[in-house]
This record gives C-alpha cells, sequence and structure tokens, in this order.
C-alpha cells in the first residue's frame, strides 16, 4: 500500500513543483507559529525561560519578549533566504543551498517534538512539523536521491553549508531580538 501511494506522488508530483513546496510547506508551518507564539509566551515563557541554562537563558532572553509583529518581521527574512534557495535550484540546478535549508527544516521537527515532550506542553510549530514538514522533508530527500538530482556527497556538503552558515545566522536573528526589544523599552 505505501509503496503504491509512493508510486502514485513520484508520477504525479513534478520535481519542479516539490522544490516549491518548501516555500508553502515552511508559510504553513509558520503560520502556525506566527499565530500561537505571543500567547505562548504570556503563558509558558517564564517557566521555559528560567529551566535554560544561563548562557541560554541570557542569549535567548529577547525571544521572550518578543511580540508577534517582530516574530512575524523574522519569518518573513526566513522566507525570503527559502525562496532564493528554492530559486537558485530550479532556475541554476545549484541545489546546496537548498538542501542545506532542507536539512535545516528537517532538524526543526526535532525541536518542536523535543520541546513538547520536555516541558509536556504544546510547542508552536509542532503540529505542522509532524503533520506537514517531516514528510515533505523525508519526500524531498527521497525524490532528490533517487531522481539522481542530487547525490549522497551533495547531503553532506548542504550539512557543512549548515554548520557555516547557521552560527551567524542565529547570532544576527538574536541580536535583531535584542536591538528590538531594547528599542521597544525605550518607546
Amino acid at each position: 500500500m505505501f509503496m503504491e501511494w509512493l508510486a502514485l506522488l513520484n508520477a504525479n508530483v513534478h520535481m519542479t513543483s516539490l522544490l516549491w513546496l518548501f516555500p508553502i510547506i515552511f508559510m504553513f508551518h509558520d503560520f502556525e507559529e506566527i499565530i500561537t507564539i505571543e500567547q505562548w509566551i504570556k503563558v509558558h515563557g517564564t517557566r521555559v525561560q528560567s529551566s535554560l541554562p544561563p548562557f541560554a537563558r541570557k542569549l535567548y532572553q529577547p525571544s521572550f519578549q518578543m511580540n508577534t509583529l517582530q516574530f512575524a518581521k523574522d519569518v518573513l527574512g526566513v522566507f525570503i533566504v527559502i525562496v532564493t534557495v528554492t530559486s537558485l535550484a530550479v532556475f541554476f540546478s545549484f541545489y546546496i543551498p537548498f538542501i542545506a535549508a532542507l536539512h535545516l527544516f528537517f532538524l526543526h521537527v526535532f525541536t518542536h517534538t523535543f520541546q513538547s515532550i520536555y516541558f509536556r506542553i504544546y510547542a508552536p510549530g509542532v503540529v505542522t512539523s509532524l503533520l506537514l514538514v517531516l514528510p515533505y522533508s523525508l519526500y524531498a530527500y527521497y525524490r532528490m536521491l533517487t531522481d539522481h538530482i542530487v547525490e549522497p556527497r551533495d547531503l553532506l556538503w548542504g550539512l557543512i553549508l549548515l554548520f557555516i552558515v547557521l552560527p551567524p545566522a542565529l547570532l544576527l536573528l538574536l541580536q535583531g531580538r535584542k536591538r528590538y526589544v531594547s528599542t521597544q523599552s525605550k518607546l
């Protein structure tokens, strides 16, 4: 049954469509986060923040003070990156940045799942992570490999790129949140 369903997907989902599904799935996932994050922070933020080690508490503190608008601005920035790497893959067959972003998207599923299990609460994004992001990511990896769009070594190169780009990108994101919080406190 599963193999028949997979064969049906393979026959009816063109690779270009599969690639463009990435920004679409990302937005469905982030809509869940956008509409729930501010209230979730109000209800659970203090408990979650107090459970962090001191260095992480200080680093992520501005994230626990942001509102829906600030979070949506962060999402817009990430969305622009995802559309860019998808465009590079679709129009120029340059897949490594797409794979790096797909790796992060896939790993992000486990962040939400871990948060929900560890804190025994709903974590914003966990529903779409499990229902949309996980199946999409797995199928995208499968199709890109079986259609020989990428090779296993490309997955490794994507992981290396992710490890190079993610730390400075995360620091920029957190600095932006810190600036936003300090600006709001002066108003």
